[in-house]
């Protein structure tokens, strides 16, 4: 069969279209986007099997894709856990029919939840009390999505409100916030209670490691709203965070996605967590691992596809496993800043300008579905 033929092919026959985006943050949640590009597409190819499988990382949006494609997934609400800035917010955990407990640190631990950016003081004390909830219902195991997070405190407020206790010289307890481990002396983990006996997995979605230049602090601190001289403090921190908690516990600062989350990632993997890719994992859970195979076409998406898409994130982890298996593939971005390597669909460009996207984004989605289904 020549190409002319298979593309011919294509047009005529039903396909197996696969709709897998990204949320676009602040705009529509990955469900949705999910809906309105599969309205868009029908109204063009009707007789497409449309198989909606919304996606995340890690990140924003993690609880809500794994629970869309689990009907069985139990949802658990917490009346209160500490937020990023010390306010109380309500928590979230998702159970899996399998023993599982999901938890996002972004749902409780957010950045989009600090009512002013305070990078030397936020928290994620408020994800080591909703895992606290998680094990004590009786989960045996925990999926942790890393992602989204205002603190940079290498997950030490998790570990604080698990049990362990970070003392300074004197002996007293360090307040919150990444700045206060500075004063670090003791971490003492007499009291940390115990990893499930069914493991943890610590979904990220960045290789970063703990310290340095390329670490949590310099590369992420600037947008939780720290200047450079807050970035060397909270770098600073963390080195001595990591010192100390390395001589009770086996955390590995320098593994990829040690910094994930402001350094959460290296505080939980400590405890005995697993790093491991987020957009690949959560696949694997919503079944979108099995359809990259049978597939005709994969429609995937964020808010805007650019070079760092390509570096761990959603849309970057979906291409590839497309190119891997020959499976074509849809990019729908409300921007596209560079090609994707199959077909793109930017909502700016179809909206005329990034403000009217933002208004009506549930129109636009619906739109570009149906113009993605016309370029096969």
């Amino acid at each position: 069969m020549t190409s002319t033929d298979r593309a011919d092919s294509t047009k005529t026959r039903p396909l197996r279209v696969v709709i897998a985006p990204d949320s676009f943050k602040g705009s529509l949640d990955a469900t949705s986007l999910s809906a309105e590009l599969a309205t868009g597409w029908a109204t063009v190819r009707p007789r497409d099997q449309l198989v909606l499988l919304p996606q995340a990382d890690g990140g924003e949006g993690t609880l809500t894709a794994i629970a869309s494609c689990h009907p069985e997934a139990v949802w658990h609400e917490i009346a209160d856990v500490c937020g990023p800035d010390g306010r109380m917010v309500p928590g979230r955990w998702l159970s899996l029919d399998d023993g599982t407990a999901v938890v996002e640190l972004a749902q409780m631990s957010g950045l989009p939840l600090m009512r002013a950016l305070d990078p030397a003081h936020a928290t994620a004390a408020g994800l080591g009390q909703v895992i606290n909830a998680a094990l004590d219902a009786g989960a045996t195991a925990l999926v942790v999505g890393l992602g989204g997070s205002a603190s940079t405190d290498g997950g030490a407020g998790a570990l604080v409100s698990m049990g362990a206790r970070l003392l300074d010289s004197h002996g007293d307890e360090l307040g919150i916030g990444g700045a206060a481990l500075a004063q670090l002396h003791t971490v003492d983990v007499t009291g940390l209670r115990s990893v499930p006996h069914g493991g943890v997995e610590l979904l990220t979605d960045t290789t970063v490691t703990l310290c340095g230049r390329e670490g949590a602090a310099y590369i992420y601190g600037p947008q939780k709203g720290a200047d450079e001289e807050m970035c060397r403090l909270l770098d600073d921190a963390l080195k001595r965070f990591a010192t100390n908690l390395q001589a009770v516990l086996p955390g590995q600062p320098d593994e990829a996605g040690a910094g994930a989350a402001g350094g959460t990632g290296f505080g939980l993997s400590a405890w005995g967590g697993k790093l491991v890719p987020g957009a690949a994992r959560i696949a694997d859970l919503t079944g979108l691992t099995e359809e990259f195979e049978r597939a005709d076409v994969v429609v995937t998406g964020e808010g805007r596809f650019d070079d760092s898409s390509l570096t761990g994130k959603l849309v970057g982890s979906v291409l590839q496993r497309c190119a891997h298996v020959g499976t074509r593939s849809v990019v729908v971005a409300g921007q596209l800043a560079i090609a994707p390597p199959d077909c793109g669909v930017s909502l700016t460009e179809l909206a005329g300008s990034p403000d009217r996207a933002m208004v009506e984004p549930a129109y636009w989605a619906r739109r570009a579905g149906s113009v993605a289904a016309r370029l096969l």
